[in-house]
Formats: structure tokens, C-alpha cells, sequence
């Protein structure tokens, strides 16, 4: 896997913040700015070859010593070489926002949407960045470490479910 991560750090060595071969999976972090530019690196680069995109998923950070409040996390695995590699690219509170995946894998679309319904971080290019989970007029996003353990009446506010 150092050859793969080797290839990254030279051809995006400004993205790159750090990596970590020895992890389970080896993971990379990396800045947002050119995380489509890096996913589509790594899926048709011969040598890497990571064509599937097993998961994507938002994680919150907050409280913790970390190079942003949120990340994206990205799975992938390579047919070829059976190997795994995640990338963690790293999303500011400030203004959570990244470039969609689902140019480069339209698997992606619904993860992203719940990434964006749960965590609040808005995909950029995302071809129909909408709430997949919630009702449309829900406020906040649950999964966040700061939402109310409680909730905020969401219960009192929208109908039960009578199947």
C-alpha cells in the first residue's frame, strides 16, 4: 500500500495531511479542496485501481483533537489487487461543504444526501442535494455531536407513522 500512498503524496502533496499505512484500512487524510480530482486519481490510476466505493459516511469531530469539526470518510476497495484504502478528506463547521463523489462514482448520490441530511455538509455539484431521511421540514441535523440527546420535539411536530 506505500506505493499507492508514495504516488498520492506526489502528485497531491499539498492535499495531503497525512497517512497512515499501518491503520486497518490504511487511511489517508487529506483537505477538501481536490477530493474529486484525488477519488477519480485513485479509481482509474492502473496502479491503484480502487474501483468500488464501498461506503461514504459523514463523522463529527467536535471536541476532538482534529484538523476540522466534520470529515467524509470514503471506503474504497480495488478488485484487482483486493485491497482497501480509506480517505478521510476533512470538512470545516465553518462552512461545511465538498465536492460531490457522485461525478466520479454515482453510487455516491444517496450517501451523500445522508451525509448532508444527518450531518449538514453540503456536497457541492451534487445533482439533487435533498433530505433523504427526514421529513423536508425538519430543522438541524441529529447526528451531530452538539444536537440534543433529547431531540428538539420533532415528535410533537410532525404525524405519527399508522401503517
Amino acid at each position: 500500500m506505500g506505493d499507492i500512498l508514495q504516488r498520492i503524496r506526489e502528485r497531491f502533496g499539498d492535499q495531503v495531511l497525512k497517512d497512515d499505512p499501518g491503520a486497518t484500512p490504511p487511511t489517508i487524510d487529506v483537505k477538501r479542496d481536490r477530493i474529486a480530482d484525488l477519488l477519480r486519481f485513485l479509481r482509474d490510476d492502473t496502479d491503484a485501481s480502487f474501483d468500488c466505493l464501498m461506503d461514504l459516511c459523514g463523522v463529527d469531530y467536535l471536541d476532538r483533537d482534529a484538523p476540522a469539526r466534520f470529515a467524509v470518510v470514503y471506503h474504497l476497495f480495488s478488485f484487482s489487487s483486493r485491497r482497501l484504502l480509506r480517505v478521510r478528506a476533512w470538512v470545516p463547521e465553518e462552512d461545511p461543504g465538498i465536492d460531490t463523489a457522485s461525478v466520479v462514482w454515482p453510487a455516491a448520490d444517496w450517501a451523500e444526501r445522508e451525509a448532508f441530511d444527518m450531518y449538514g455538509i453540503r456536497f457541492r455539484g451534487h445533482p439533487n442535494l435533498v433530505r433523504i431521511l427526514l421529513p423536508d421540514g425538519y430543522e438541524g441535523h441529529p447526528l451531530r455531536k452538539d444536537y440534543p440527546l433529547t431531540g428538539r420535539g420533532e415528535r410533537d411536530r410532525f404525524p405519527k407513522y399508522v401503517p
